[in-house]
């Protein structure tokens, strides 16, 4: 089984969200639903980038450096 690092842009004030997930497809609809209290006002949201981690911990982890500084810059490299 696979976890995910995901990334989110919103249409609404083109800023990024990053999280990570069991399931991809089911949270990203939650996001857009409004059904996530801390993104629902600056819904709807694209997914602009997402990785595939071989374990809950690791996809936490690659969320955390995401966070950084030094994460931040290698996202603004990628997108």
């Amino acid at each position: 089984m696979f976890f995910f690092t995901y990334v989110l842009k919103s249409k609404k004030d083109h800023k990024l969200y990053i999280g990570s997930s069991g399931d991809l497809k089911t949270r990203l609809q939650s996001h857009n639903a409004g059904k996530v209290e801390s993104t629902k006002s600056r819904r709807p949201f694209d997914l602009i980038y997402y990785e595939a981690c071989g374990s809950k911990k690791k996809a936490e982890e690659r969320e955390l450096y995401f966070k950084t500084g030094f994460g931040r810059g290698f996202l603004k490299k990628r997108i």
